[in-house]
C-alpha cells in the first residue's frame, strides 16, 4: 500500500549514524518477538479466537500525529476512530449504520480525512463498497457528504451514484480522485473532488462500465482496466483522460495491469501475466512492451509488495505461494535498507510498512506472523524506539499458538498443489486426528501463511489441520483457476484427499480419525468430501454452506447480476443433470459421516434454503444431522455470543467423533 513520502533526513537518522542505536532498542524490545520461546501445550480459552478482531485498517495522518481506524463494537456497529498518538487520547467517533463498515480510509490533509463506507453481508465476506463517501476534520469537525445514492450535487452536474476513493492528490490539500457510476451504469468516470465545498471536475470519461484508472505523476488518466460480464480482460489507454483507445497486450495471450508511473512518467510498474499463468511484478513502458521483470515466481504470482512514499515507487515483493520472502529488487533505496534491517530483526514475522508521515518523523509499521494475528507500532525519528500501538487481538498469545508449515505435493494427476499445515504444539507430530479445512471461494482465494483464526483454534485443540489450495484457488494464474471450473464436485475434491494422503503419508496424520469442516464453498467441500470418501471420512460440519448447486440460480445474491449470471454458468454450469451429480442434497445417502450444519437465517449470499434443503435431504436418508439456526445472521456471525456458541458446539461435535 502506497505511503506518504518520507523526507531524506528521516532515513539517513535511521539507516545513517542512528541505526546502530535503532537495532539496539529494537532488540532489547522486540527480543520476544524474534521467535517463539518453548511454552507448554496450553488450551486457550475459545473465546479468545471466537471474538471479533477490534481494528483493523489504520491510517496515520499527514503530520504523523493522528491515527484513524476502523473500530468493530460489535454485532455489527462500526466506526472510525481518529486518536492523538501521543497519548492515545480519542478526538473523534464518526459512528455508521449498523452493518456498514469502513471500506476505505485516507488522509487528504493534515487535519482531514475521506471515507468511503461498506456493508458486511456476514463475517464470511469482506465488506462491499455502498458506494457513499464522506469526509470529516480529524476532531469529528466539518463534516460532509462528499457523494452517493443519498444527495445528488445539482451544481456539479452529478446525478446520485456510486462513488468510489481512487486515489488522493499529492498535494495535501484535502482533494482526492473520485471514480463515479451511475445507477445503471453505461460509462466509468474520474473526478478531483475538493472535500471542502465540496467541489468535482471531471478528469476522465469512458463509455465502459466498472473500469478502475491509473493516474499519472501530473494528475492525467492514463490508463483504464477491469473485466467485462464474461471475465474478459479490459485494457485502455489514453493521453488527456477523454479520448480512450483499446490497448492491445505486450504478448499474445498475456495480461499486462499497470499500478503506477515512474517518477518521470516514462515507464509504468504492473503485473504481467503470461499465458494466463502466475502474475510477475514488472518495469515496462508505456505500451507494456521491453517488460524488465522484478519479481516473479513459476509456481505462484507476486502478492505483498513494498512501496516506498510519494512517488509510490515499489521496492520489494513476494510471490503468494509458502511463507513469504521478500525479493529486494531496488535494494538501495533507503526505505529497502530500513525495511531488510528490520526483518532481519525479526526473523519469524512479516514487516510491512504501512504509512510514513510527510516530515518523515513517523513511521506506521505492522508485525505479523503466522502464530501472530499482527499488531501495529509507529517508530519515531525522535527516539528511534518502535512502539505498539493497536493489536488486533490482544486475547491471543502467539507462543501459544501452532507453526503452519507450507508444503507442496503432487495431486493423483501430476499437478503441483501447496497446503498449509498447521501442526499442534509441543505434539509429537505423529498420526494425529486430522481436521481437513477447505477455504471458501472457492476461484480467486487461497489460505496463505499468516496467521488463520479457525486453524489455529483447532490446531489448539490438538487436531492437525490440512488446508489444500485446490486447482481453481486464487495466486497462481488464470489458467491454474480455470482448472476448477465445472469440477467443484470431482477434481476440486480429489484434490483435498490429495493433500489429506500427504499428510497421512508424511505420518502427521491418523487415517482413522478424520473430519472435514468449511465455510461457505468449504462447507459444500466438507459434505462432497464425505460423499466422496465414505469410509474415510468420520464427520463433516458445515457453516453458512451452499449444498443445491441448481439453486443457486434461484437463490441468493450472486445470481443478481449479468457478471454473477455468467459466473456460475462458467464454474458449475447449466446441465440440470450434471448440478444434480455434484450437490450434497442429491446425495445425501452417501454420506455415512456425522454431520453439523450451521448457518444465519438472514444469509444473502447463501440463503438458508440451502441448510434446510440439506438438513432434509439428511433426514430423509436417516442421518439425522446435528443443527444450529442463529437469527440475524447473514454469511457468518458478527455477534461475539453467535461465533462463540458455534465453536462451542464444533469443538464438542469434533470431540465426540475423532477425539482432540
Amino acid at each position: 500500500m502506497p505511503y506518504a513520502a518520507p523526507t531524506p533526513g528521516f532515513w539517513s537518522v535511521v539507516m545513517g549514524r542512528g541505526s546502530r542505536r535503532l537495532v539496539l532498542l529494537l532488540t532489547g524490545m522486540l527480543a520476544g518477538m524474534a521467535g517463539v520461546a518453548p511454552a507448554k501445550a496450553q488450551t486457550v480459552p475459545l473465546e479468545a479466537f471466537a471474538k471479533a478482531s477490534p481494528f483493523s485498517m489504520p491510517r496515520l495522518s499527514p503530520t504523523g500525529d493522528y491515527l484513524a481506524v476502523s473500530t468493530d463494537f460489535g454485532e455489527g456497529n462500526h466506526a472510525v476512530q481518529v486518536l492523538r498518538l501521543s497519548d492515545m487520547e480519542r478526538m473523534a467517533v464518526l459512528r455508521l449504520p449498523r452493518y456498514e463498515s469502513p471500506f476505505q480510509i485516507v488522509w487528504v490533509g493534515d487535519a482531514r480525512l475521506v471515507v468511503a463506507k461498506g456493508r458486511k453481508y456476514g463475517s464470511l465476506e469482506k465488506p462491499l463498497p455502498t458506494g457513499e463517501i464522506i469526509a470529516s476534520d480529524f476532531d469529528g469537525r466539518n463534516q460532509r457528504y462528499i457523494y452517493g445514492y443519498e444527495q445528488q450535487n445539482a451544481a456539479a452536474g452529478l446525478d446520485r451514484g456510486f462513488g468510489y476513493i481512487e486515489s488522493v492528490a499529492e498535494s495535501n490539500d484535502g482533494r482526492f480522485y473520485m471514480r463515479q457510476l451511475q445507477r445503471d451504469p453505461t460509462s466509468s468516470m474520474l473526478y478531483v473532488v475538493d472535500t471542502q465545498r465540496p467541489t468535482f471536475k471531471l478528469i476522465a470519461d469512458i463509455g465502459v462500465p466498472r473500469l478502475e484508472f491509473v493516474i499519472d505523476r501530473n494528475g492525467v488518466a492514463r490508463y483504464a482496466w477491469g473485466r467485462d460480464d464474461a471475465d474478459n480482460h479490459l485494457l485502455y489507454r489514453s493521453d488527456d483522460g477523454m479520448r480512450w483507445q483499446p490497448l492491445a497486450p505486450p504478448q499474445a495471450g498475456s495480461i499486462w495491469t499497470p499500478l503506477s508511473f515512474s517518477v518521470d512518467n516514462t515507464k509504468v510498474y504492473a503485473r504481467l501475466s503470461r499465458t494466463d499463468g502466475p502474475s510477475q511484478l514488472v518495469l515496462s513502458d508505456l505500451d507494456g512492451g521491453n517488460a524488465e521483470v522484478l519479481v516473479g515466481d513459476g509456481f505462484a504470482g507476486v502478492g505483498l509488495t513494498q512501496w516506498t512514499g510519494h512517488p509510490s515507487i515499489p521496492f520489494a515483493a513476494a510471490p503468494q505461494a509458502g511463507r513469504p520472502r521478500l525479493v529486494y529488487f531496488d535494494p538501495g533505496r533507503p526505505e529497502a535498507e530500513l525495511h531488510k534491517a528490520l526483518a532481519e530483526l525479526l526473523p519469524q514475522q512479516h514487516v510491512t510498512f504501512v504509512d510514513v508521515s510527510r516530515n518523515g518523523q513517523v513511521a506506521l509499521i505492522h508485525i505479523a506472523s503466522d502464530r501472530d494475528p499482527g499488531s501495529w507500532y509507529v517508530l519515531k525519528r525522535s527516539t528511534n524506539k518502535l512502539e505498539k500501538v493497536l493489536s488486533s487481538r490482544d486475547a491471543i498469545d502467539p507462543a501459544l499458538m501452532a507453526e503452519r508449515r507450507p508444503v507442496r505435493f503432487k495431486a493423483s494427476d501430476g499437478v503441483e498443489l501447496e497446503a498449509m499445515l498447521t501442526i499442534p504444539r509441543n505434539s509429537d507430530g505423529r498420526r494425529l486426528p486430522v481436521v481437513v479445512l477447505p477455504h471458501g471461494g472457492p476461484h480467486g482465494v487461497s489460505d496463505d501463511w499468516f496467521y488463520d483464526t479457525d486453524a489455529q483454534f483447532l490446531a489448539n485443540r490438538g487436531y492437525l489441520v490440512v488446508q489444500v489450495n485446490y486447482r481453481g484457488s486464487g495466486g497462481r494464474g488464470r489458467a491454474f483457476e480455470r482448472l476448477g471450473y465445472l469440477h467443484w464436485g470431482t477434481r476440486i475434491q480429489q484434490d483435498l484427499l490429495d493433500g489429506l494422503d500427504h499428510a497421512v503419508a508424511a505420518g502427521l496424520a491418523d487415517p482413522q480419525r478424520v473430519c472435514a469442516y468449511g465455510a461457505s464453498f468449504g462447507a459444500y467441500s466438507a459434505m462432497m468430501l464425505a460423499v466422496r470418501a465414505p469410509e474415510r471420512i468420520r464427520c463433516a460440519a458445515g457453516l453458512a454452506g451452499v449444498y443445491d448447486l441448481k439453486m443457486m440460480y434461484r437463490k441468493g445474491d450472486i445470481k443478481d447480476s449479468a457478471y454473477g449470471r455468467n459466473y456460475l454458468e462458467r464454474v458449475i454450469g447449466r446441465s440440470d443433470e450434471e448440478l444434480l451429480a455434484n450437490s450434497p442434497v442429491s446425495l445425501a445417502a452417501s454420506i455415512k459421516a456425522r454431520v453439523l450444519l450451521v448457518h444465519g437465517e438472514r444469509d444473502e449470499r447463501a440463503p438458508i434454503a440451502q441448510a434446510n434443503a440439506m438438513r432434509a435431504a439428511l433426514v430423509a436418508a436417516g442421518n439425522t444431522p446435528g443443527w444450529m439456526a442463529v437469527a440475524g445472521e447473514g454469511h457468518g456471525f458478527y455477534n461475539d455470543d453467535n461465533s462463540i456458541a458455534f465453536y462451542r458446539a464444533l469443538e464438542k461435535f469434533l470431540q465426540e467423533n475423532i477425539g482432540g
